[in-house]
């Protein structure tokens, strides 16, 4: 159960990341646009190693993270900017 809720986890973050840089970029905001897409790239190393052999379950968890994700990265900068 841990692994799967740390799946999760590392794809809502991933996605989340993601969500938030595409509008920070879309706003020119450059130190938060370098700050993000660093960290994207740090969760991304991470989420390979995780989901690259998962299984079909494992992968709907990591990809049910990544929506929510995306959604919660619009709100989240949405409350900043």
């Amino acid at each position: 159960m841990k692994e799967k809720i740390s799946l999760f986890i590392t794809g809502f973050t991933q996605v989340l990341l993601v969500a938030a840089n595409t509008y920070l970029i879309s706003h020119e905001k450059y130190v938060a646009v370098l700050l993000v897409g660093f960290l994207i790239s740090m969760v991304w190393s991470w989420n390979v190693k995780k989901i690259a052999f998962g299984s079909t379950i494992e992968r709907v968890i990591y990809s049910s993270g990544a929506g929510i994700g995306a959604l919660s990265g619009l709100l989240l900068v949405k409350l900043f900017y």
